[in-house]
Parts: structure tokens; C-alpha cells; sequence
């Protein structure tokens, strides 16, 4: 008597549905984790960043990021105080007294595009204003550092 052992066509079938409905269960537990890894993420850069404002303001006699000591301010010098030493003044230099505050600086994982990318102006965005791009908005009026992103303007 020649018998071949192995499984058969249906029981192979049922183990393939049923692993299809673990799948269907698991995945999505699995996205929405890492939805909230973005947002904690999100939220430890804004809390950082928005400390690191504060120090670089105490130790350039309450001067902020950003501004090239007539008032004007731009993106590039905002981050250059952030990541660069700099001098009491807000002078950039290799050998300055202050920082670095950051290592690198941050990007918004919810951001469309330009996710390091920072917005400068004196009028905070709203859910309804925030677009995305670039991922921060700084407020050179008030010093408010905040993600530019509809969801996550109130954080």
C-alpha cells in the first residue's frame, strides 16, 4: 500500500483564511501605532525646539532666533542660531560662547513637503491656515514655535 502523507487542499485552504483574518485584525492595530510614534515624536521636537528658543533668548539678552539684529529675520539665520555657535550678539562663529541648542534640526513628520523647512511671520496659523509646507511656523513677534500642519497647530 503506497500512502503519501501530507495536507489536503482544504486544510491548507481554512489556515490561509484563517491567517487572512488575523492579518485583516493585526495591520491595523500596527498603522495606528505608528501614528501615535509620529505625534509623540512631533510633540518631544516641538517641547525641544521650543526650550532651546527659550535658552538662546536668555543668552542673547532676549533677542530671538532668527533676527539679524535690525528686526528682519529669515529662515536660514533662524537656523544657524539654532545649530551654529554663536556670540552674545547672535554673531555665527566657530568659536562663539553659545551653543550649538540643536544638532540638527528637527522635521515635522506630519509636514506635506519641506518637513525642516520654517515659516517666519507675526500671525500664527490656524487649523484652517496651516498647509504643511514648510513644517514649522516661527512667530517673530512672540517668540511661539509650532508645527505647521492642520491637525497639530495646538500642539
Amino acid at each position: 500500500m503506497n500512502r503519501h502523507k501530507g495536507f489536503t487542499l482544504v486544510e491548507i485552504l481554512i489556515v490561509v483564511i484563517i491567517l487572512g483574518i488575523l492579518a485583516a485584525i493585526v495591520i491595523p492595530q500596527f498603522t495606528e501605532a505608528s501614528n501615535d510614534a509620529r505625534k509623540s515624536a512631533l510633540q518631544s521636537d516641538l517641547q525641544t525646539a521650543r526650550s532651546q528658543i527659550e535658552l538662546f533668548k536668555v543668552q542673547h539678552l532676549e533677542m530671538l532666533p532668527g533676527n539679524n539684529g535690525s528686526g528682519t529675520f529669515t529662515e536660514a539665520l533662524f537656523k544657524n542660531h539654532l545649530t551654529a555657535k554663536t556670540d552674545q550678539d547672535g554673531t555665527v562663529n566657530a568659536s562663539g560662547k553659545y551653543g550649538p541648542y540643536l544638532q540638527k534640526f528637527p522635521s515635522n513628520p506630519f509636514a506635506s513637503t519641506n518637513t525642516d523647512g520654517v515659516d517666519i511671520g507675526t500671525t500664527d496659523p490656524t487649523a484652517q491656515t496651516a498647509d504643511g509646507n514648510p513644517g514649522w511656523f516661527f512667530n517673530s513677534s512672540t517668540g511661539k514655535f509650532m508645527a505647521n500642519t492642520a491637525d497639530h497647530v495646538s500642539y
